[in-house]
């Protein structure tokens, strides 16, 4: 269910950490308590840099939450002059954030596998936190580089298994090539993923093929984030238009892949 909107919070938020995890991939810490306590996986915030002539907000996926020191985290990739600017913010600096918004991961299952290409590995590594443990998680990338995902993830997952499309690392070929064979020996009950739309229409339609639900997590374009501007509307299976802003962004496949 979308959270309503009188629990979408917006504050300007003192950044406490930035760090460049890969070339052009950064990791942003900022201090937000009251979205840190509302934030479930699989939900996003839209930032708002106050310096400069920016007008529109970036809607960024939740990668971690701190409740203790009231924090919430971002992994993002620089791509034009807004996530620049983001990218050269200093700690003590502020940032506006508004959020938690959207449809999170459903949280019931008992061993999920995740599975993961790119940024879209970014809002799974908060899921594989809040789920302790239970998670194993299939990660793809281009090259051994690309994979720096894995140090993250390590902790969080039971397995981790690695697809690299040279062979650099791991399995040669794409997370697809892999997972038919780990649905049949895993046990798994649900499989999670974001990523590249091609790649999660190969994993929801191998997961079909193996009785087992899927999620995905939809990127695209928004510039309110709340439902109204409709920049994200989608077409869904049922012939029905959603917002992958406020009904998502999250789907049970099926709803958005035939």
């Amino acid at each position: 269910m979308t959270l309503p909107d009188t629990k979408k919070i917006v504050r300007d938020a003192k950044v406490l950490a930035q760090q460049e995890l890969a070339t052009d991939v950064f990791f942003l810490v900022v201090e937000a308590p009251e979205i840190a306590r509302l934030a479930k996986a699989g939900q996003f915030v839209q930032l708002r840099i106050l310096s400069g002539d920016f007008t529109l907000r970036r809607p960024v996926g939740v990668a971690a939450v701190d409740e203790k020191k009231g924090s919430i985290a971002f992994i993002y990739r620089v791509v034009g002059r807004g996530t620049k600017a983001l990218s050269e913010l200093m700690p003590g600096e502020i940032v506006n954030v508004l959020g938690p918004l959207g449809h999170g991961f459903a949280m019931q299952y008992e061993h999920p596998l995740i599975v993961g290409g790119g940024m879209g590995l970014s809002p799974l590594l908060y899921y594989a936190a809040a789920m302790q443990g239970k998670a194993d998680v299939l990660m793809g990338g281009k090259t051994a580089e690309e994979l720096f995902w894995k140090n993250l993830f390590d902790d969080l997952c039971g397995q981790c298994f690695l697809t690299t499309d040279d062979g650099s690392l791991g399995t040669k070929g794409f997370t697809t090539t892999v997972l038919p064979e780990l649905l049949e020996k895993g046990s798994y009950d649900v499989v999670v993923t974001c990523g590249p739309e091609i790649m999660m229409r190969g994993v929801a339609k191998i997961a079909k093929e193996h009785g087992i639900p899927c999620e995905v997590s939809l990127e695209k374009r928004m510039a309110c984030g709340l439902g109204a501007c409709l920049s994200c509307s989608i077409d869904t299976t049922d012939g029905q238009r959603k917002k992958v802003c406020k009904d998502g962004p999250v789907f049970p496949a099926e709803e958005v892949f035939a």
